[in-house]
């Protein structure tokens, strides 16, 4: 007989933030075989998604959607770099600024990566409205836990 003495707001599995936790753990295990061909970490891949959609940004325009400061993304920019993918120019209005963008080989990644989105979907298993409900919740748990009380 196994009798637990935690009440069931103190069991693991009864909390949110551990199942958003390990779906994130999923989410990365998932991506992982889709990315590796394109030489991509799931980060990578994030700071690449906004860059396609809008080339030549700061770091802190890269760091704010993703949550990141300059510190995170600064190492990963520069792996980046070194694969050909950016390139990293100080700005030149403000040399504090170090601008990012897109160099040929990473334009041309994108259309290698246009189906991720669509495999992932397929890998969830859920219909696109059911998984479009989930992610505004998501967001907006998010936003609500970032916002002071």
């Amino acid at each position: 007989m196994n009798t637990s003495l935690t009440p069931p707001e103190m069991r693991l599995d009864n909390q949110i933030c551990f199942a958003i936790h390990s779906a994130a753990h999923a989410f990365a295990q998932a991506y992982k075989p889709l990315l590796e061909p394109l030489g991509l970490t799931y980060p990578q891949y994030l700071v690449m998604l906004l860059l396609w959609e809008k080339d030549d940004r700061s770091v802190s325009e890269l760091g704010a959607p993703l949550f990141l400061d300059s510190g995170t993304l600064t190492p990963l920019l520069k792996r980046l770099q070194t694969q050909g993918l950016i390139n990293r120019n100080r700005d030149a209005k403000d040399e504090r600024v170090m601008r990012i963008t897109l160099t040929e080989a990473g334009k041309a990644l994108a259309e290698k990566a246009a189906g991720i989105p669509t495999a992932m979907l397929c890998a969830m298993k859920g219909d696109l409205g059911h998984l479009t409900t989930l992610r505004d919740q998501v967001k907006a748990l998010g936003q609500a836990l970032r916002t002071p009380a």
